[in-house]
């Protein structure tokens, strides 16, 4: 039986208070992590960007889009690790 894959998106914002370094060491965190377990198909850094609205007194974000293929069950773990990691202040995953 062949590996039943779905097609996925996730953009993520990154807190920019604690610098540049630790914002690429996130970046390169989470891009390991879906190559782990899933492949990826495609990372877009947008860069650092002004925030629509304050998200924990932080008025700027580093947004980074992801595209990945994966089995139905990483995206949610994949979502439950961004939600309790320190650093990320927004995140979302989609099917495409």
């Amino acid at each position: 039986m062949a590996k039943i894959t779905g097609i996925y998106e996730s953009m993520v914002v990154f807190s920019t208070k604690a610098g540049e370094e630790a914002v690429n060491a996130l970046v390169a965190k989470f891009k390991d992590m879906i190559e782990a377990n899933a492949t990826l198909t495609g990372v877009e850094e947008w860069g650092k960007r002004k925030l629509a609205y304050e998200i924990n007194y932080e008025s700027e974000g580093y947004y980074v889009l992801y595209n990945f293929e994966a089995n139905p069950d990483f995206p949610a773990e994949f979502e439950r690790v961004l939600n309790i990691t320190d650093g990320v202040l927004r995140s979302m995953v989609i099917t495409k």
